[in-house]
């Protein structure tokens, strides 16, 4: 193991003087994924629920929140991976208790829940009996995963786990080619864990990929071409060595027949990931997407003294998802002794709040027919569609101008308090909105249709406004 802390500490040392680690361990960057996705008869019945949820908890945690410095703090302070490894020897979180996280997730209005069984550090939190490197060969000798499951199952929601094939102990992560042989064994690793999560916990519903494919292979950017140079952004990895990405989830899914993966192996996957605030990106009802994002500033692993976003920011990144037909996964990193920040439970409740209130906006919904713009963004249901107003100042004493709708409007309410009142006609449909909460987060809109909202094809919204001179009635 010394000899391979040496290797990885000169690897580290050329890749970050080729500088192609730029793009890695922030999570407001997104990486393009190249993987297909699934086209078996099956699919769109396997992610229904899933489409449904629209709300997940993510969670960060493993022997690096006891440094409390992010979940990447390994590789950006190039620590050696023997003087790493004792960390494991301090791992023992006293106040671990999976019943109160599921709670948690519960009360905040979250159907479905990602633990990060391993991370890129290649501490395991479930028992391998392949690795030294585990949870159960650590001060704690407990199965965290084992635990987790079985608590979040009892909860009533739907089980997740993170596995990263990617393992900095590795120096045939780096190069696959020099190192054949460390490659080929980091590969064994990847396919006998995955065998173990798929074999000893019962249904998981999903398995949550990083670190995998072809876009992450060499680390994302070393290239030899007659010298060592930085691969081009957005490269693939070419040479010949290769995960065996789509035999390997293959025996994955034989294992787990109903689990949903994302996009981050070379394998077809059900769902695409869009990772960070900044990634919320465009409008997408072909194939199904995920935003994931952090509910502090920074890092994903616990990092101490982190700013957490207010009510305002999750409600428009969850309502802002939603409307752009994906899902939203909100992180947080548990402290070492293995609870959730009681601040960070505290937003999480106030999100579930919200969502007690307005939840019929959110969830079983679809993202459209108006499509994202100034307003906010809408949402639809059987025969309603909701205007999420999320800029509400702008309109204030104004009249909302959306273009035509395709369906008669037969009734217009308001779910967060004033009034609304609608006006249809041939050149769009008027929304006027009194008496709303100056600070309302978010107004919600309610259209009842005389169909369904379904038929509807997305509408551009070039949404004007006009001055309020008097109360419409509905057409």
């Amino acid at each position: 193991m010394k000899a391979l802390a040496l290797h990885v500490r000169l690897i580290a040392a050329f890749v970050i003087l080729l500088g192609v680690t730029a793009n890695f361990g922030t999570a407001s960057v997104a990486r393009a994924q190249s993987a297909p996705m699934v086209t078996d008869a099956d699919a769109a019945q396997r992610i229904a629920w899933w489409r449904d949820a629209k709300f997940g908890l993510f969670m960060h945690w493993g022997v690096y929140s006891i440094p409390g410095r992010g979940e990447w703090v390994q590789w950006q302070e190039q620590i050696p991976v023997d003087e790493y490894a004792k960390l494991a020897d301090q791992f023992h979180p006293d106040k671990f208790d999976p019943d109160a996280w599921a709670a948690v997730a519960k009360a905040a209005g979250m159907k479905y829940t990602v633990l990060t069984a391993r991370h890129h550090d290649g501490f395991a939190l479930f028992d391998d009996p392949g690795s030294s490197f585990t949870a159960m060969k650590s001060a704690a000798h407990h199965d965290f995963v084992a635990d987790y499951v079985a608590a979040v199952r009892k909860a009533g929601l739907r089980v997740g786990l993170y596995y990263s094939p990617l393992d900095w102990r590795y120096p045939g992560f780096y190069f696959p080619e020099l190192y054949r042989a460390n490659a080929i064994e980091l590969r064994e690793q990847y396919q006998r864990q995955l065998n173990e999560l798929a074999s000893h916990y019962g249904k998981l519903d999903i398995l949550w990929f990083d670190g995998g494919g072809v876009d992450w292979l060499g680390f994302g950017g070393v290239n030899f071409k007659g010298r060592w140079q930085a691969r081009p952004k957005g490269d693939p990895y070419t040479g010949t060595f290769t995960w065996q990405d789509v035999e390997t989830v293959a025996k994955l899914r034989k294992l787990q027949p109903s689990i949903l993966i994302n996009d981050r192996t070379d394998a077809p996957a059900d769902f695409r990931s869009r990772e960070g605030d900044r990634a919320m990106g465009n409008f997408e009802n072909q194939h199904p997407w995920e935003l994931c994002t952090t509910l502090t500033d920074g890092a994903w692993g616990y990092q101490l003294n982190a700013r957490i976003k207010s009510l305002s920011e999750v409600l428009h990144l969850l309502v802002g998802a939603v409307g752009r037909d994906g899902n939203l996964l909100l992180n947080v990193g548990p402290r070492p002794d293995g609870q959730i920040e009681p601040a960070h439970a505290a937003r999480l409740r106030e999100v579930g709040d919200w969502l007690k209130l307005y939840g019929q906006s959110i969830y079983a919904t679809r993202g459209g027919p108006y499509l994202p713009g100034d307003f906010g963004v809408s949402t639809y249901r059987d025969k309603t569609i909701y205007l999420h107003i999320l800029n509400l100042a702008s309109f204030n004493g104004k009249t909302l101008q959306l273009p035509p709708l395709s369906a008669k409007v037969v009734d217009c309410a308001v779910l967060t308090g004033g009034t609304a009142t609608c006006r249809q006609t041939a050149a769009g449909v008027d929304v006027t909105l009194t008496d709303n909460p100056a600070d309302a987060i978010d107004s919600i809109v309610a259209l009842s249709l005389a169909s369904p909202a379904s038929e509807i094809m997305p509408i551009k919204t070039s949404v004007t406004m006009k001055e309020t001179a008097a109360p419409a009635g509905k057409e």
